[in-house]
């Protein structure tokens, strides 16, 4: 074929710009046809999916507020695959378990690469969350690091940390009930900041906590490819800040200059207390004791993701139980019958002389039970990152081009009617079957942390935290909705935000101890931890 270059010159020189310019398009998308039939010579069918218009694709119908959703309503017209494009960008929606355990399961060597995503990676600097890496040698350098202090049989000696701070999480609920929302957020700050990086963190208004949610914040709004143009048009990066409709690159200058102090401050204030010989036992002293040493090529490297590790350690382990945990609270508003029946298995296994430990867990089946449905009912992430595929592909029949991004809708699988009866509704009981856990459920590891090489390394914590809190509140507080001005209870509703992660929209609810005895149990407990 002739040379692209020399042809668009040629055009340039010889005719006025706007036949130029229309010649440059028919050969633009000649060479594509060309380039696609060449790729699949078997003249296979891209997957179902709307139809979209010239260049722009499907620029118009793609689902900014809330896509899981949208994706869902699409299933039950395209079917279970749904493929569109959006400025020449591949997308491949799977709305069903058995689609995504082929794709990204079965073949996972060519779905665990990552779109290249400017405004988060390049403009944000998230490089230090390896969720957001490409699939390579440094991502799998993170990923074992990390996972080393991290799988199911290393998270057991974290759990004294997240036993101390669900019990400060009791105090504090017993002080201002009403600010629940942020005791949320500052429990589970606490808790990885203590692991991460042996910090105890002040209070509510701590640097380190303020720093984190604002990053998570800029994460939420950008994870979702097509939220901005950028990620679409990579050249608009090097449109400068004033420029008239860059608003994304203002965002994106606070946002960096947000995520260098997450993942710089506390790793070299940590370096700075191992000099002094006053460094607390935590995940980045570890590490920091592992480096090779001040000569070694290496070691700049192995301290940069060192760094990283820690930093991904604390962001993600300090957001995703709190939706979940914000879910619960919402859940025991909206079910009060469930809400007892927790609270007479831990009267029947535990008392009400103390509360609740790790060593209980096994014999407290509905609130393990009720724990799941936590991460299922309202879904944390409920699309995650999304994969790419490293080369073409055939699947069912149809073509997958190499590049396409590809969705594993999350939400859908875990509210699907099929497998869970009434989904949209709060019910731990679909877990249980004879008074135990059944293990044939559909678990909801399979959707809310993320499919295949990229699910989330820190599952495992995080499931040991929200259990922590959820064991604990429901033996010494009840929780129900407000009361209006008549004094009769709020009308709750399972309401939530949109954004790669999404929590429920802030909301009220009343907590009080459940007795004296109760009440004396908190501020005995958290006195034994001082």
């Amino acid at each position: 074929m002739v040379n692209l270059l020399s042809l668009t010159t040629h055009l340039f020189e010889t005719y006025p710009l706007y036949t130029s310019l229309s010649a440059l398009l028919v050969i633009l998308v000649t060479k594509r046809r060309i380039d696609y039939w060449r790729r699949n010579p078997r003249n296979l069918p891209l997957p179902p999916g709307p139809k979209g218009y010239p260049l722009i694709g499907n620029l118009f119908d793609a689902p900014i507020e809330k896509p899981w959703l949208v994706y869902n309503e699409w299933a039950k017209v395209y079917g279970d695959m749904i493929y569109f494009e959006v400025l020449g960008q591949r997308f491949l929606i799977l709305n069903s378990l058995e689609k995504i355990e082929d794709l990204f399961e079965k073949r996972s060597f060519n779905y665990s690469d990552r779109m290249r995503m400017p405004m988060v990676l390049e403009l944000m600097d998230w490089y230090y969350n390896m969720a957001m890496l490409p699939y390579g040698t440094w991502w799998r350098r993170h990923r074992r690091t990390f996972n080393e202090h991290f799988h199911a049989t290393a998270v057991w000696k974290y759990q004294p940390t997240q036993a101390r701070e669900a019990r400060a999480f009791l105090s504090r609920l017993l002080t201002s009930p009403e600010n629940f929302l942020h005791h949320v957020r500052h429990t589970f700050a606490a808790t990885i900041m203590s692991i991460a990086y042996g910090v105890r963190v002040k209070g509510p208004d701590d640097p380190y906590i303020l720093n984190a949610e604002a990053a998570l914040y800029g994460l939420a709004e950008a994870g979702i490819p097509g939220t901005f143009l950028v990620d679409f048009v990579p050249l608009l990066k090097y449109v400068p800040s004033w420029f008239p409709g860059a608003t994304f690159k203002r965002k994106a200058d606070r946002w960096n200059k947000i995520n260098k102090e997450v993942y710089r401050k506390p790793f070299e204030y940590v370096e700075e207390q191992m000099k002094k010989g006053t460094a607390a036992p935590c995940l980045a002293s570890t590490l920091i004791q592992l480096l090779p040493d001040e000569e070694d090529p290496l070691r700049e490297e192995e301290r940069k993701i060192a760094m990283n590790v820690s930093a991904v350690t604390y962001v993600a382990g300090a957001d995703t139980t709190v939706s979940a945990v914000q879910c619960f609270f919402l859940a025991m508003t909206m079910y009060p019958e469930v809400q007892k029946k927790a609270q007479a298995e831990i009267d029947g296994v535990i008392g009400n002389g103390r509360l609740p430990e790790f060593s209980d867990r096994q014999a407290l089946p509905y609130i393990n039970a009720l724990v799941k449905e936590s991460m299922r009912w309202q879904s944390i992430i409920p699309l995650a990152v999304g994969h790419m595929a490293s080369e073409d592909d055939e699947y069912n029949g149809y073509f997958i081009p190499k590049g396409t991004v590809v969705l594993g809708n999350g939400w859908a699988i875990l509210h699907d009617p099929a497998v869970f009866k009434d989904p949209l509704e709060y019910q731990p009981e679909r877990y249980l079957k004879n008074g135990q856990l059944d293990p044939n459920v559909r678990q909801p590891d399979t959707g809310a942390f993320g499919f295949g090489r990229r699910m989330c390394p820190g599952r495992h914590m995080s499931d040991n935290s929200l259990y922590a809190i959820v064991s604990s509140v429901l033996a010494v507080y009840n929780i129900s909705a407000p009361l209006d001005e008549q004094g009769k209870p709020v009308e709750m509703k399972a309401e939530v935000t949109s954004g790669l992660l999404s929590y429920p929209v802030p909301f009220k609810c009343d907590i009080k101890p459940r007795s004296l005895v109760a009440e004396v149990l908190i501020r005995d407990s958290i006195m034994a931890d001082n």
